[in-house]
């Protein structure tokens, strides 16, 4: 794996950033252009190009906005393969892992075609834009944005009355959730892992006890903020409860969120976002500090397929 600085590949890539604590610290991204209406990027079907992976559950926000808005045909998309190497994300010369969209062997080389030389890790999912060959953003918070507001009218996802509510969620979701299974998988003292685990699950109960009364976070309206919070769910009794160390309880232990997260995964189009899997291959593969062998456990034994209370497929509506 590595790292881009001033638009050359470097194949050392910097530890894990840690405070002074040790307390994982994401590195923010960089490339955050606009997609708008009147701007230099126009939400403009088939102009837009996505990078994205299987395992990264940022990228799968993306995807999951691809299709529930219907987009598989005017926002095409490249899959790396499943594991990273030296060369970071990278692509067969052909198949399910190949780039139709440039060709490229390795998603730096798609970094390195940015007009201002880009210093940076080198992440997914990417946003690209064919018609001026840059990339319009590589932050998946905006991408999926720009997905529910520009390229649909209704703003079904993001209506405005409850943009509030979905940007509380959002903040709470992200940092408690999201990136809360990542500050306990990367934790580097005992102290910063054991805060972000009592985050997680004191966020998890919270979730819990919520949607008891309500069918979604916002309360009978899927939005962004359902979207954003799936991918952590669908990685989290597979992945983030043994890799990650988040094991004082299954998601399959709370059973409010497992019918919710079972009553979006049966939404159309979902079940093809995920490949839970690839997930638990990636999250388990060789790491130094947190699984030096390799080993890639067999279990554990998870229905996504039962039925549910909750049905969402109304709340979805239709892209007809």
């Amino acid at each position: 794996m590595g790292v881009m600085i001033e638009g050359r590949y470097q194949v050392e890539e910097p530890a894990p950033q840690t405070d002074a604590a040790g307390a994982y610290q994401r590195a923010r991204s960089t490339i955050r252009d606009r997609i708008t209406q009147a701007g230099r990027f126009a939400p403009e079907p088939g102009r837009y190009h996505l990078y994205v992976s299987w395992s990264c559950p940022w990228a799968h926000r993306t995807l999951i906005g691809r299709a529930l808005l219907g987009l598989e045909a005017s926002l095409s998309v490249s899959y790396t393969r499943p594991a990273r190497s030296e060369a970071g994300w990278i692509y067969d010369p052909d198949g399910p892992f190949a780039d139709p969209c440039l060709g490229v062997s390795a998603l730096h080389e798609v970094y390195a075609r940015q007009t201002a030389p880009y210093t940076g890790r080198v992440t997914v999912p990417v946003l690209w834009d064919r018609q001026s060959g840059q990339i319009v953003s590589n932050e998946s918070a905006d991408i999926l944005r720009m997905m529910l507001t520009e390229f649909d009218p209704s703003h079904r996802y993001c209506p405005e009355a409850l943009i509030p509510g979905i940007d509380h969620w959002n903040a709470l979701i992200y940092d408690k959730v999201n990136n809360g299974v990542y500050r306990a998988g990367f934790a580097r003292t005992q102290e910063a892992y054991d805060a972000a685990v009592v985050d997680l699950f004191d966020t998890l109960d919270r979730i819990e006890a919520h949607l008891g009364s309500n069918a979604t976070l916002t309360g009978d309206t899927l939005t962004e903020a359902d979207l954003r919070l799936f991918p952590t769910l669908a990685r989290f009794d597979v992945a983030y409860h043994t890799a990650f160390k988040c094991n004082l309880a299954r998601l399959q232990d709370y059973p409010q969120l497992w019918d919710y997260a079972r009553a979006f995964y049966a939404l159309p189009g979902i079940a093809g976002t995920v490949d839970f899997d690839i997930a638990k291959r990636g999250y388990h593969s060789r790491s130094d500090l947190r699984n030096p062998l390799g080993i890639v456990p067999m279990g554990p034994r998870v229905d996504w397929s039962e039925p549910t209370e909750r049905d969402f497929t109304a709340l979805a509506g239709s892209n007809s």
